[in-house]
Order: C-alpha cells, then sequence, then structure tokens
C-alpha cells in the first residue's frame, strides 16, 4: 500500500484562485509565521541552507514578496540513487497581501539561522488615539438644568 498526501477539498484551487495551489505556481512554497508585536507586523519565512544574498525581499503595491533560487548541493548525485529526496532546490517565491496600516517605507529585514525575517512598523497615521474623558462637573449639570 502506497502512502498518498490527504488533501481534504479536492478540486478547490479550481474555484478558488487563491488557493494554497496557485499562491505557490512559481516555485516551492515558503513556510511563513506572521504574527503582530506592539503596532509592528512580524513576518517569518523558513529558508534554512539558502544564501542570504540569493534571498529578495520585495514590497510593491501593497503586496510583500519573498523570492529566490537555489542551486542543487549535489550535482553529481543521478536521480536513480535516491530513496528519499525532500531537500527542495531551485526557484522559491511567496507572496502576501500587507495590512493597510503598515507602512512600507519603515521596513527592515534580516537573516539569521535559516530565518528570514521581515519587520512592518504600524503606520504613525494609522495608530490609535487614546483620548480623554473630560468629566463635567454637578454645577455645571445643575445651571444647564
Amino acid at each position: 500500500m502506497a502512502l498518498q498526501r490527504w488533501y481534504p477539498f479536492p478540486g478547490l484551487h479550481t474555484y478558488a484562485p487563491h488557493s494554497a495551489h496557485y499562491a505557490f505556481a512559481k516555485g516551492w512554497p515558503i513556510p511563513l509565521d506572521i504574527e503582530r508585536d506592539g503596532d509592528d507586523v512580524v513576518v517569518r519565512g523558513a529558508l534554512p541552507g539558502v544564501d542570504p544574498s540569493g534571498i529578495g525581499v520585495t514590497i510593491e503595491d501593497g503586496v510583500l514578496t519573498i523570492e529566490g533560487e537555489t542551486a542543487p548541493a549535489e550535482t553529481e548525485h543521478r536521480d536513480d540513487r535516491f530513496l528519499l529526496r525532500e531537500r527542495r532546490t531551485g526557484s522559491f517565491r511567496r507572496s502576501l497581501r500587507l495590512p493597510e496600516s503598515v507602512d512600507p517605507e519603515k521596513a527592515a529585514s534580516f537573516y539569521e539561522n535559516g530565518v528570514v525575517t521581515i519587520r512592518l512598523p504600524k503606520a504613525e497615521d494609522k495608530k490609535a488615539r487614546r483620548l480623554t474623558i473630560a468629566v463635567a462637573d454637578g454645577s455645571e449639570a445643575l445651571a444647564s438644568a
């Protein structure tokens, strides 16, 4: 009996153009973690063994794109020698739409221990403002009654 990957919603990609299959059409997928850190949005992508100079991070029209290409580590091996081959080589690309509240001009990215991190601060004009509540004293309330 052969093992097969289970897809709970077969055919979904034909109806939903933004499904997982469509997102990875131009290369292998980059696993991402996206979290909120205070007012910042932090995106982390796992790219173990990838040379940082081969990673491109761009923001255009509100879309963050992480892309690049890796070369095969062992170019001399024939495919018939492998019993299992899971390490990916070739091109990779992952794009995601950013919320309008982030400021792409102040975005910063860095690479450490196989993880590329992009920090996107919230735009100053989009941050919540705290309002003080003015309290009327009792004499003003009686005078207006």
